[in-house]
C-alpha cells in the first residue's frame, strides 16, 4: 500500500458504513484489491442513482423556473389592471365619499394590496352606490390579481426547494465521488488499474470514427454519439462537447439529434420506452445497467465485435466499448428502444 503502513478507510455512504484500517496489533488487515473493486464499484453505483436524481431534479428547476417566468408575466399585466381600475374607482369614490375617511378609502385603493381590498368589498360597494358596476369590475380584477400572486408566491417557493435539493445531490455527489478517489490512490498503480479494469468505462477508445449510414434517425442518433467522443463526463451534463455529458444526457442529445425527444432520466427511459429482448437489439437502442442507473448506446457490430458508446464516469471522456466488456455484462439490466 502507498504512503506507508498506516492506513484507515472510512466510507459512509447510502447502504451505511465501511471501515478498512491497519493501525496496529489486532487491528484489521488492509483491504484486498477484490474489496476495494466491490466497494469502487458499489459507489459508482450511488453515483449513477444520485446523479440520475440530479439530472431529474434540474429538469424540474428548469421547468418552474419557466412556470414562474410565465407566472410573473400575468402579475405584470394584472397590476398594470389593477392599478388603471383602482383609479378609476378612486374618482368615484373621492366624489361620492366626501368626509373624515376619505384618506383612509383612498389609501386602500391605491395601496396595491388586492387582498386589502378584497376584505373590505362590501364597504367599497357602499361608497360607490349606483357605479357598482365599476366596484364589481375591480373586485374581479384584484381577485385574479390576488390569485396570481399567490401562484407567484408558491412557484417561487417551489424553485427555491429544488435548488436547495439540487445544492443537497450536488453536494452528495462530491462526497462519494471524494470517497471513490480516495479507494483508488490507497492502491499502488498496478492495483488501481486493475481496479479500474472492472469498473464502467473499462476497455474504452475515444478514437474510433462513424463509418455507417446515416438515413434513419437511429443512424443520426449513432453518428452523433460518435462525434461526442472524447468528451467529458460531467454530471448532469446534456452537451455541447465543452459543457460534457452525463450518460442519460449523452443519449438524449443523440436522439435528439436525429429528431427523437426521450426522458431525461434513466429511470424515465426504463420507464416510458418500449423495452425490447437484449438478444434482438439494434443499432441505437439504450442499454440500461446498474439498478437502471447508468445507460448507454448500442452502436452494432465492427469486425465482428459489439460496441456501444457510454459516458461511463467522472474522470473519464464518452468512449466507444465493448459491449462484452467485464462490468457491463455483470451489471446489465435490459434493452428499450427510442
Amino acid at each position: 500500500m502507498r504512503r506507508g503502513a498506516a492506513l484507515v478507510f472510512a466510507l459512509v455512504a447510502a447502504g451505511g458504513l465501511a471501515v478498512y484500517g491497519v493501525t496496529g496489533a489486532g487491528a484489521a488487515s488492509a483491504p484486498t484489491v477484490g474489496q476495494v473493486q466491490s466497494e469502487v464499484n458499489s459507489l459508482q453505483a450511488q453515483v449513477d442513482k444520485v446523479d440520475q436524481q440530479y439530472d431529474g431534479a434540474g429538469q424540474q428547476l428548469a421547468a418552474a423556473k419557466k412556470q414562474l417566468a410565465q407566472v410573473t408575466k400575468q402579475t405584470d399585466r394584472a397590476q398594470a389592471q389593477y392599478k388603471q381600475a383602482s383609479a378609476a374607482l378612486a374618482q368615484v369614490a373621492v366624489a361620492q365619499y366626501e368626509n373624515a375617511n376619505q384618506t383612509s378609502i383612498l389609501g386602500l385603493l391605491t395601496s396595491g394590496n388586492p387582498s386589502a381590498v378584497l376584505s373590505q368589498a362590501s364597504l367599497l360597494m357602499q361608497i360607490v352606490g349606483s357605479n357598482n358596476q365599476l366596484a364589481v369590475q375591480f373586485l374581479n380584477v384584484a381577485q385574479e390579481l390576488s390569485t396570481i400572486q399567490q401562484q407567484r408566491q408558491h412557484t417561487e417557493e417551489g424553485v427555491a426547494q429544488i435548488e436547495a435539493q439540487l445544492a443537497a445531490q450536488k453536494s452528495s455527489l462530491t462526497k462519494l465521488l471524494d470517497s471513490r478517489q480516495s479507494l483508488l490512490d490507497s492502491l499502488t498503480a498496478t492495483q488501481a488499474a486493475e481496479v479500474e479494469n472492472d469498473t464502467a468505462g473499462a476497455g474504452g477508445t475515444t478514437e474510433a470514427t462513424y463509418t455507417g449510414p446515416t438515413t434513419t434517425q437511429a443512424d443520426k442518433a449513432i453518428q452523433f454519439a460518435y462525434d461526442q467522443l472524447g468528451c467529458p463526463y460531467v454530471y448532469g451534463g446534456t452537451g455541447p462537447c465543452n459543457d460534457g455529458f452525463d450518460c442519460s444526457g449523452l443519449v438524449q442529445a443523440a436522439w435528439a439529434a436525429a429528431g427523437v425527444s426521450i426522458p431525461r432520466t434513466t429511470y424515465e427511459d426504463w420507464a416510458d420506452l418500449p423495452h425490447i429482448p437484449v438478444a434482438d437489439i439494434q443499432p441505437g437502442d439504450l442499454l440500461l445497467y446498474n439498478g437502471e442507473g447508468h445507460v448507454a448506446m448500442y452502436v452494432g457490430v465492427v469486425d465482428g465485435v459489439a460496441y456501444i458508446i457510454d459516458a461511463p464516469h467522472t474522470g473519464a471522456d464518452v468512449e466507444r466499448i465493448p459491449m462484452d466488456t467485464d462490468w457491463y455484462v455483470e451489471t446489465l439490466d435490459g434493452a428499450v428502444r427510442p
